[in-house]
């Protein structure tokens, strides 16, 4: 038994149950969603000083003025993307500290991560590694680009917040694929959901959300 991966006290089972109950009260409903969660150990995606904070309600700094997106975003932005059925191929735009592609990859069949920070995408890689997660590729790039080699995917996720969204992205969508995306600015931002159709975007509203902005370039 890895007891790193394990957790004790604020970082245990039971604090990881507390969690996905909140998240039930908070209206995620996907089972296997919840269920992922209750096991991923969303403590090892933090630093040990922040650790025994890392399964409550609030977004926590990762480094490089980036964050880890509270537990409510992580689980509203998936259940969003799967919510009209299972994908097989999801972009994920922002790898960070790599606990929402962790979650992914439970979830669907392939995962392609892009991160623009390359010492976050190095931490996040050996973490999901240690997790024993094999199906996720990852491309050290800005993320505006997103990764056209394996487009078109059926489903992206974006973790930071553009003004609107980046063509290349939309490009690289399949007809009937979904993204979930933040839009907006520091005057306010808000979670979007863009199906692609045979004639062009849906974009739904769903509600308003605070990330980091959506920088361009890789460091």
């Amino acid at each position: 038994m890895n007891f790193r991966l394990q957790g004790i006290g604020m970082t245990s089972q039971r604090t990881r149950d507390r969690m996905v109950k909140r998240l039930q009260m908070q209206g995620i409903r996907n089972p296997q969603l919840l269920s992922v969660m209750a096991t991923t150990p969303r403590h090892i995606f933090v630093d040990e000083a922040l650790a025994s904070r890392s399964y409550e309600d609030t977004a926590l700094p990762i480094g490089h003025n980036q964050t880890i997106s509270q537990p409510y975003i992580v689980a509203r932005m998936t259940e969003l993307l799967l919510e009209n059925g299972p994908r097989q191929k999801v972009l994920e735009i922002g790898t960070g500290c790599g606990y929402q592609t962790a979650v992914l990859a439970q979830l669907v069949d392939q995962v392609y991560t892009v991160e623009r920070i390359g010492p976050l995408l190095k931490k996040a890689k050996d973490r999901l590694w240690e997790l024993g997660l094999k199906n996720i590729r990852y491309l050290h790039s800005d993320g505006g680009w997103g990764w056209p080699e394996f487009a078109p995917y059926d489903g992206v996720l974006v973790a930071a917040a553009p003004t609107e969204i980046p063509e290349a992205l939309l490009a690289q969508m399949a007809v009937g694929a979904v993204m979930i995306i933040p839009i907006g600015d520091e005057n306010g931002q808000q979670l979007h959901r863009v199906i692609r159709t045979e004639s062009g975007f849906e974009d739904d509203v769903i509600e308003p959300v605070v990330f980091v902005p959506f920088l361009t370039g890789k460091q």
